[in-house]
């Protein structure tokens, strides 16, 4: 049985059943809104562990509602929408989603998403991993909190799972299929785009220069490295 609160947002007050009532079956505790303002304002007020968020609404669309909870949240952020185009996926994960599921959808896909989502797949950082440095930049592995001179940069969940993996595995390339099941979970072998899309938040936000980056490098055809001082 699932564990864990989550919100479901969407304009469709039959998903909005349906969903309330499959999760709560589930073992979820399970809230709802209706528009993107309604869910800000639920964020902003109570705690959640996982969204379920519908792209198509009027008003605040999803994308807009998951770039402005991604300015104050790493709560897991799960997109729904009845478009399936790669630009759409990634356009999504680009604002801050963990991941995306177009509809119709069927209950166990969703659920086996949300069991993803809500999994700490990554493994714990090696014992030596505590603090890093890298540039101005300090990494707490044990805390999950990045802070560059003194500021904090919020992370997502995700973004800190795929981070962690690397540092544990620091200065070698790790494939992308190895990636991609150890941050999201063994059905995502294949989902590339997660990749590029993850890497490339992380290094706006690590990277002096992102579009020449020094730590988090891409080996063509094979993975990912993350380059540190060797202890």
């Amino acid at each position: 049985m699932g564990e864990g609160r989550i919100l479901v947002v969407d304009d469709e007050p039959q998903i909005r059943h349906v969903m309330r009532a499959t999760l709560a079956i589930e073992g979820y505790e399970v809230a709802d809104a209706r528009s993107g303002h309604d869910a800000l304002e639920r964020l902003h007020s109570e705690k959640y562990d996982l969204v379920l968020l519908d792209i198509n609404m009027p008003g605040i669309t999803g994308i807009e509602t998951c770039r402005q909870i991604r300015l104050v949240s790493d709560v897991c952020i799960i997109m729904m929408t009845v478009r399936n185009k790669e630009s759409d996926k990634v356009a999504a994960l680009d604002v801050g989603a963990d991941d995306y599921v177009t509809k119709p959808f069927s209950v166990p896909e969703m659920l086996a998403r949300i069991r993803a989502a809500l999994r700490r797949s990554a493994p714990s950082p090696s014992p030596w991993i505590g603090n890093v440095r890298i540039g101005d930049m300090e990494i707490d592995f044990r805390a999950r909190r990045l802070t560059s001179q003194g500021r904090q940069i919020r992370l997502s969940s995700k973004e800190f799972d795929l981070l962690s993996y690397l540092a544990a595995h620091s200065n070698r390339v790790i494939p992308h299929e190895e990636l991609l099941r150890a941050v999201w979970g063994p059905e995502y072998g294949e989902q590339r785009e997660y990749l590029r899309v993850f890497i490339n938040r992380l290094r706006k936000k690590i990277e002096p220069l992102p579009q020449d980056p020094q730590y988090l490098i891409k080996e063509p055809w094979i993975g990912y490295s993350l380059k540190l001082p060797e202890r």
